[in-house]
């Protein structure tokens, strides 16, 4: 019953942890889009926010690798176990994939507002991922304890350049009640959604990555060259 416990756990958090790291650096590719319209001369802040997509895509992949060293797909989640994904839907009132990137381009106020979204999703998946490395479950698969000691070594320059951003241009830091959004989702995935997952029977898998069109699509142009 413990191990099933064990088992059960890790591929629901794992399942959600690959679901927001590919949402994380296929969001950034809109956050910079914006920038490089936005401030096409400040090459120091894209430069940080393509290191900050270029780890999202390489925790991805890792994560990808244990699935792929199991031989199973994750568990079929979607956007309601995405933290980004609902901080935007509250705070902007629509999906990350409907955000139109001119508003961000052409608003002050809601690239600061999508800045500080960005800061406390990676503050809080600081916090998680400490967590995360004192649990027995993680720390009894060796290859899965690496993974989560390489994210928390590369989180705390996922919010500097946002934050910095912010300070550099006099915007305020995150209000009370952004703070409190934050601890919103973070509650309703933890003590709501996550034990609802748990307790489902005949939860599905994914057939295939969620990268399989960009791999496709890479092999499809190194093929052609």
């Amino acid at each position: 019953m413990f191990a099933w416990y064990h088992r059960r756990w890790i591929d629901l958090v794992t399942a959600i942890y690959i679901y927001n790291e590919h949402r994380g650096y296929t969001a950034l590719d809109r956050v910079l889009a914006a920038v490089r319209k936005r401030s096409p001369g400040d090459t120091a802040f894209i430069a940080e926010i393509e290191l900050h997509r270029a780890d999202e895509r390489k925790h991805y992949v890792m994560f990808k690798r244990w699935f792929e060293k199991r031989g199973r797909m994750p568990i079929f989640v979607d956007r309601t176990c995405g933290h980004i994904d609902r901080f935007v839907e509250l705070l902007f009132g629509t999906r990350i994939n409907e955000l139109d990137i001119e508003t961000f381009v052409q608003s002050h106020a809601d690239f600061a507002k999508l800045c500080r979204v960005i800061a406390l999703t990676e503050r809080r998946g600081f916090k998680q991922v400490e967590i995360l490395l004192k649990h027995p479950a993680i720390l009894a698969d060796p290859q899965l304890t690496k993974i989560f000691r390489i994210i928390k070594q590369d989180e705390p320059r996922h919010w500097k350049p946002y934050e910095a951003w912010l300070k550099h241009h006099q915007d305020r830091i995150p209000a009370w009640w952004e703070r409190a959004i934050d601890r919103l989702i973070h509650s309703e995935l933890l003590f709501l959604k996550l034990p609802v997952l748990f307790f489902s029977p005949g939860l599905k898998r994914r057939s295939e990555f969620a990268d399989h069109d960009e791999v496709e699509t890479a092999e499809k142009l190194a093929a052609a060259a």
